[in-house]
C-alpha cells in the first residue's frame, strides 16, 4: 500500500494518448503528482514514451467494463495510492459513426460508442466516488476529498446533423456530470465537465501541432493540449468557494 502522504497526490487519467492524457500526464508530474494512465492499449509508444521520461505508471484497461475498472482502480491503489485527481479523457469519437444519419447509423455501432463514452464514465466516476468518499475528509486539502473532470465535446452542447450517436454519448456523459456534481460537491469531491469545442493540436517531432485529420495547426487556430493540462490542474486547485462546473473551451477564431 503507498503511504498516506502519497495517496494526497495521486491522478488518474483515463483514456491515455499523445494529446491532452500526455500533456496532463507531463504536468501533473511536474507539480509533484503521481500519475497513472489507463488506455485499453498502455504500449502505445506516447505511453511508453512518458512511462520513460517522466514518473508514470500505465495500465490496461478497457474502461467499458465494471470488472476491468474496479481491478484498475484497485491496481493503482496498491501501486500508488487513491488518486485524489481523476480524468476522465474518453468521448467515444469513433471515425466511422459520423456523417451518418439516424437512418443508417449502425446500431452496434451506436451502442459502442454509447458503451465507450457515457457508460465507462459512470464506471470510473463511481469507483472514483467510492474511494474518495471513503477517504479522510481533508485528503486534499481544505475539507476537499478530489477531483473528477470529464473531458467532451461541442456535441455536449448541441446535436449536430448526421451526428445522432456522438450527439448521444456526450450529452448523456454531460448529463451525468451535472448530476454528480450537484450530489457530490457538498460532499467534498469537485466535479468538473470540459467541453472542448476544437480540433486538438498536438507537438508533432518536428516542433509543429496538428491533428491527424484537421492539419497543421496555423495562429493557434487548434486547441493545444498543454494549455487545456493547465485548466485540468486549474480545476484540481481551485478553492471550494469557487468551484467551476462547467468550462468551455475553444479557439479564438473557432466560429460557433
Amino acid at each position: 500500500m503507498a503511504s498516506t502522504e502519497s495517496t494526497k497526490n495521486v491522478a488518474l487519467i483515463v483514456g491515455g494518448g499523445p494529446g491532452i492524457s500526455a500533456s496532463c500526464a507531463r504536468l501533473f508530474c511536474g507539480n509533484g503528482m503521481r500519475v497513472a494512465i489507463a488506455a485499453r492499449t498502455p504500449d502505445k509508444p506516447a505511453l511508453v514514451e512518458l512511462a520513460a521520461e517522466y514518473d508514470v505508471t500505465n495500465y490496461g484497461c478497457d474502461a467499458a467494463d465494471p470488472d476491468a475498472v474496479s481491478a484498475l482502480f484497485d491496481a493503482v491503489e496498491a501501486d500508488l495510492g487513491n488518486p485524489t485527481l481523476v480524468v476522465h479523457n474518453i468521448d467515444g469519437r469513433m471515425r466511422d459513426i459520423f456523417r451518418k444519419g439516424v437512418a443508417e447509423a449502425e446500431p452496434k455501432l451506436v451502442h459502442e460508442v454509447l458503451m465507450n463514452s457515457p457508460y465507462s464514465a459512470f464506471l470510473v466516476a463511481q469507483q472514483a466516488t467510492q474511494r474518495m468518499l471513503a477517504g479522510p475528509a481533508d485528503a486534499a486539502g481544505d475539507g476537499h476529498r478530489g477531483t473528477i473532470i470529464f473531458t467532451n465535446a461541442s456535441a455536449a452542447k448541441k446535436g449536430y446533423a448526421r451526428s445522432g450517436a456522438f450527439a448521444m454519448a456526450c450529452q448523456a456523459k454531460s448529463g451525468l456530470a451535472e448530476s454528480m456534481a450537484r450530489e457530490l460537491m457538498p460532499q467534498g469531491i469537485h466535479i468538473a465537465s470540459v467541453p472542448i469545442d476544437a480540433a486538438i493540436g498536438w507537438t508533432q517531432p518536428d516542433g509543429t501541432r496538428a491533428h491527424r485529420m484537421a492539419g497543421t495547426s496555423v495562429d493557434d487556430n487548434m486547441a493545444d493540449p498543454d494549455r487545456i493540462a493547465d485548466l485540468y490542474l486549474q480545476l484540481h486547485k481551485q478553492h471550494r468557494s469557487t468551484w467551476a462546473f462547467e468550462v468551455v473551451l475553444r479557439p479564438w477564431v473557432e466560429n460557433w
